[in-house]
């Protein structure tokens, strides 16, 4: 069956999916200052937005694997393409609150769901380094999580939000059309998913590790995400471009890292690329906790994102080979337990935050760093002993 699809076709169009995903995750931030203004919302309501997107791309997550699974890529792709377009044309137009709510809900949907189906179908498609081919993906979520505010920022004075916004709904209308015309390969579980099938994937540790992993990497990703800029003016008193800048430093070095793996690492292997990723983390760390300014601070978050690139595509590359007459449904599993992580471990640094200041921000970082390191040598020492 695999002479039936052009792999380099479904390749591409997936990293058009990651790039849409990226691009869903950092509008509602880039926007919020004017959905603010323009909506009149207060500072409970802009939060209470910012928790509907995370619900919209776990629910994206959770539906797409069984999706995919029992009818294959095409349909799952494209109407979750259209999902995002109806989110991001309601977040340029609407001037009614509800629609306003929908709408983040519907682009975190269709996100979280093109998410979960791309990273499943590029490891479909790759018969070896899967990591590799998943790290090339990520380096698309990178290009539309750095592209969207920059586009804004450029296009700000000859263009209105609503223009921008409305724009990027056009193009997850392209995409589903796209989506529509690329073949993809077939369904694994035409004849249906048995209830017991997924019950089993509760049963296996090495799975549950791996998903487990991904609840601490999920969550290491949302901390710096969603706390850096913060934390930059508080502790080096940096101003909020130039915090912002430094966040960016961290998606460039992602980026870039992805990209190196995907092209000149590949045959690194996982447990030797895992474990100098950990002490690059390290470093990193150490140089951003004892920064006194903004270069230092930049140089160690650029370092950072370098440092946790590799985790999810060589995890989920690892799903990949385990599962792979249900890669779908298995990604499903282990991205919601990962998406959970991003959401309880960033409600409790918030508390954190609340009740003894942002410069704890780093004694979280360190201790997620120091669990995923203890959780990948659990789940190196099975698969040794699996094989």
């Amino acid at each position: 069956m695999s002479g039936a699809y052009n792999r380099q076709l479904v390749f591409w169009s997936a990293c058009l999916g990651m790039l849409l995903f990226g691009i869903c995750l950092l509008t509602l931030g880039a926007i919020l200052p004017d959905l603010r203004i323009k909506h009149s919302l207060s500072a409970v309501e802009a939060g209470t937005l910012f928790s509907i997107l995370p619900i919209g791309v776990i629910a994206g997550s959770l539906l797409f694997g069984p999706v995919c699974d029992r009818y294959g890529y095409r349909f799952l792709l494209a109407v979750s393409a259209l999902l995002m377009c109806a989110g991001f044309e309601g977040l340029a137009f609407t001037n009614t609150s509800w629609i306003l709510t929908l709408s983040v809900f519907l682009t975190g949907m269709g996100g979280g769901a093109i998410n979960g189906a791309t990273n499943a179908v590029v490891a479909d498609i790759s018969t070896t380094s899967k990591g590799a081919d998943l790290s090339l993906l990520g380096v698309f979520f990178g290009i539309g999580a750095l592209g969207m505010p920059l586009l804004l920022s450029l296009l700000r004075k000859l263009l209105d939000f609503e223009a921008i916004v409305a724009a990027t709904g056009f193009l997850s209308l392209a995409a589903a059309i796209i989506f529509l015309i690329v073949k993809y390969p077939p369904a694994k579980q035409a004849g249906g998913i048995a209830i017991r099938q997924i019950g089993m994937m509760f049963d296996d540790l090495t799975l549950l590790l791996i998903a487990f992993f991904l609840f601490f990497q999920s969550a290491f990703e949302g901390l710096v995400n969603n706390w850096t800029t913060t934390y930059l003016m508080d502790r080096v008193a940096a101003s909020q471009s130039a915090a912002l800048m430094g966040l960016s430093a961290y998606v460039a070095g992602m980026t870039l890292t992805r990209l190196l793996i995907g092209i000149l690492f590949r045959k690194v292997p996982e447990k030797r690329l895992l474990y100098v990723s950990f002490a690059i983390t390290f470093a990193s760390l150490v140089l951003f906790r004892l920064s006194g300014s903004i270069v230092p601070a930049g140089i160690g978050l650029f370092l950072l994102g370098a440092g946790i690139a590799a985790g999810f595509p060589t995890m989920l590359g690892f799903v990949g080979n385990r599962y792979s007459k249900m890669s779908g449904t298995a990604f499903s599993f282990v991205l919601v337990i990962a998406l959970l992580g991003n959401m309880l471990v960033n409600y409790s640094m918030g508390l954190v935050a609340e009740n003894f200041g942002i410069k704890h921000l780093t004694t979280f970082i360190f201790a997620e760093l120091l669990i995923l390191v203890f959780i990948a040598m659990s789940i190196f020492h099975r698969l040794k002993q699996n094989r």
